[in-house]
């Protein structure tokens, strides 16, 4: 399994990272324990929750998924997992937070309460890498950077991470910190994928000139270049096939995830996958973790049978033919998740 660090800390991870947001309501707890099991003995030591999860957010859940985590941690070495949890951004905007009566904010009094709680919940006095969920941008970013310097100060967080941030509120970020003397940003958690490479128009490059590590969430699109969505299909048990029929904001973003140009391009990229030699999960996955500025590609699974793709991409590293191929599919299909 390859390494690497994120950002300018001392923390080093896996190359691939296991992600938990099922974990509770579409996964049960010792399907959970089998895939966090599988992924250790695989070499994966990165693992990264919310206290959001598990999704979809529901204040009737929330949190289950540390708590299942942490269960899970209590049977293995604390040293050897690197444990990455989130805090909720504001409840005002496109998403409402499921903690603290759906009145969540990126300020010193939520956060403060977010990892107490989180700590509780996950059975650790330590967070790895601790994240804002996502930003508020009509708010200083002094008091958000200053409170998460202070748990660094006090042993609770090693290192202190974004998610779903822009290039503005990134560097925006950074600038505080410095401003401040505080501690900043190592890492932002994007979604970037072969159906989403927006990432690398601006956030890329601000990325590789301030040291931050990317550690991209979805790089198989929700699931989508699986295959599992072609043909019009909606496999049972599937996220957005669940999505779809809950309506509202989890149709929304179905229909951004699976869409007429989404679907094109996953069939075109299934085609070089075959080609290479390999299922175009593993293609996914590999393509993901072979950027200079990715640190660790986020997976997820909902079954420990979906294991195997993934870890095929462990030590796979694409030739310039395939990834000539793969550009020249995303240049004639732009954006397809918008």
């Amino acid at each position: 399994m390859q390494t690497h660090r994120l950002g300018k800390s001392a923390i080093v991870v896996s190359k691939i990272c296991m992600g938990t947001m099922t974990f509770g309501s579409q996964v049960d707890e010792a399907e959970s324990h089998r895939i966090l099991d599988k992924s250790l003995e695989a070499g994966i030591n990165f693992f990264d929750a919310a206290e959001n999860y598990p999704v979809p957010p529901s204040e009737e859940w929330a949190g289950r998924t540390e708590e299942i985590v942490g269960r899970w941690l209590k049977t293995k070495r604390r040293d050897e997992v690197i444990l990455a949890t989130k805090v909720c951004g504001p409840s005002h905007g496109w998403i409402k937070g499921a903690q603290r009566a759906g009145m969540t904010a990126l300020d010193r009094h939520n956060i403060t309460r977010a990892v107490e709680a989180s700590l509780k919940r996950l059975g650790t006095d330590y967070i790895d890498l601790y994240q804002t969920h996502w930003p508020d941008h009509g708010v200083a970013y002094d008091e958000t950077m200053e409170t998460l310097d202070e748990l660094i100060r006090e042993g609770k967080v090693r290192t202190i991470g974004c998610s779903n941030e822009t290039t503005w509120g990134l560097m925006k970020s950074v600038a505080t910190s410095e401003r401040l003397g505080v501690a900043r940003y190592q890492t932002i958690q994007n979604n970037f994928s072969l159906n989403n490479r927006r990432f690398e128009d601006e956030l890329a490059q601000a990325c590789r000139q301030e040291g931050v590590s990317l550690i991209p969430f979805s790089p198989l699109a929700g699931g989508v270049l699986s295959g599992k969505y072609q043909g019009g299909a909606t496999p049972e048990g599937a996220r957005f096939s669940r999505y779809i029929a809950l309506g509202g904001r989890q149709a929304v973003m179905a229909q951004r995830f699976v869409n007429e140009k989404s679907l094109a391009s996953t069939e075109r990229f299934a085609a070089v996958a075959a080609e290479a030699g390999m299922s175009p999960v593993t293609l996914a996955t590999a393509w993901s973790k072979q950027h200079d500025f990715v640190a660790s590609t986020i997976v997820g699974v909902s079954k420990e049978e979906q294991l195997p793709d993934i870890f095929a991409a462990a030590d796979v590293t694409l030739s310039a033919e395939v990834l000539s191929k793969i550009d020249a599919i995303s240049k004639e299909i732009l954006y397809p998740m918008g």
